[in-house]
């Protein structure tokens, strides 16, 4: 018995879940995976898939901070999908909202680190495009107010969403200018939007990302130079001046960023060769890029995701085997055994449980 299903077990039989699972959300049926995680030795023995699929194309999958929920967005009605999570898997799904997203496939799914919501990025033709709702282990609550501030063209198909750390605001990030819109927070719902950057992204806004400290968010675009990151100011200025550029630049079409659990990397997906590219990260803005691993993924590079102690980085891309991790530790280390059980088409959201 491998070493990752072994402690699934172990932690069934205490009661409690597996420290780390990473979950996979992908085009094929079942839609998505989830394989017990192990530093050092990788991917686990998958976990039985949910009773109740997903009805469409996985694009993005997401843990609650307690790793008790797990969320799935998706191209088909009802787009959304939450379960239980313990150690023993995947529990009975959730009702549906009484309120569904609106027609078209939901492209990201986030809980508010506090738990008590949760919010879905629309992809479709319908406004409006950013949908939240009350969360609580009876499931969905009746659906917040729409913010206010998304413009309301069909260019601003939302496909990022997700808060700040402390839970204070949330952003999207969008089809046309631009590009990023945040808001404040609070136990209502969506509060005043924040001004714009006063250095707008360009192209279309793919993904972004808060830094676990909440001082920068970084928007990631489709035109180069591919990523801005900026100071952030909760309460206040909201975005501040643009930090320079890196050096060496991301290749191609970017796709989003993540940050390092302790802040000190960044790393973004683009659409081309190498498809993921990592930067070390301080207050004076980015480093030198660290070199390419020796094994890249095979296409286009999603959504990665940093173990919880940001020992390990994987990334969900087109081309088999459609999910890669590596070790890290300033830099990227041997690629990691593929998982047993693979997905069969090109994985688009990747995440670790937090623990």
């Amino acid at each position: 018995m491998d070493p990752n299903t072994l402690k699934a077990l172990q932690g069934a039989a205490g009661g409690g879940s597996p420290e780390v699972v990473l979950a996979v959300a992908h085009w094929g049926s079942p839609y998505v995976y989830v394989y017990p995680w192990e530093s050092g030795t990788g991917f686990g023995t998958k976990y039985s898939d949910p009773s109740t699929l997903p009805t469409g194309q996985g694009a993005s999958v997401a843990f609650s901070a307690d790793s008790a929920y797990i969320a799935i967005s998706y191209e088909a009605s009802p787009y959304i999908s939450v379960y239980p999570w313990s150690s023993s898997g995947f529990g009975s799904k959730y009702a549906n909202p009484s309120t569904l997203p609106p027609a078209g496939n939901a492209s990201d799914v986030a809980f508010s680190p506090d738990g008590t919501a949760i919010a879905f990025a629309c992809g479709g033709s319908s406004t409006p495009y950013l949908s939240a709702y009350p969360w609580s282990s009876s499931g969905f609550g009746t659906k917040y107010s729409n913010p206010g501030g998304l413009p309301a063209e069909s260019g601003a198909r939302c496909n990022g969403v997700g808060w700040s750390a402390d839970g204070a605001d949330i952003a999207a990030s969008h089809y046309g200018s631009p590009c990023i819109s945040a808001w404040e927070w609070s136990s209502s719902g969506f509060g005043t939007k924040y001004a714009d950057p006063s250095t707008t992204p360009s192209g279309t806004g793919y993904g972004f990302a808060w830094s676990p400290d909440g001082a920068y968010i970084a928007s990631v675009t489709t035109t180069s130079p591919y990523v801005y990151v900026f100071p952030w100011s909760s309460g206040s200025s909201g975005f501040g001046t643009k930090y320079a550029d890196p050096s060496t630049l991301p290749v191609g079409s970017g796709v989003t960023a993540r940050w390092s659990p302790d802040g000190s990397d960044i790393a973004v997906t683009t659409e081309s060769s190498p498809y993921i590219q990592v930067y070390p990260w301080s207050g004076s803005g980015f480093g030198t890029k660290y070199s390419n691993p020796s094994t890249l993924p095979t296409g286009a590079a999603y959504n990665p995701s940093w173990s919880p102690d940001g020992a390990d980085l994987a990334v969900a891309h087109g081309g088999s085997p459609f999910i890669t991790a590596w070790p890290w530790s300033s830099g990227f280390g041997t690629k990691y055994s593929n998982p047993s059980t693979l997905p069969s088409v090109s994985a688009y959201g990747c995440n670790f449980s937090p623990g």
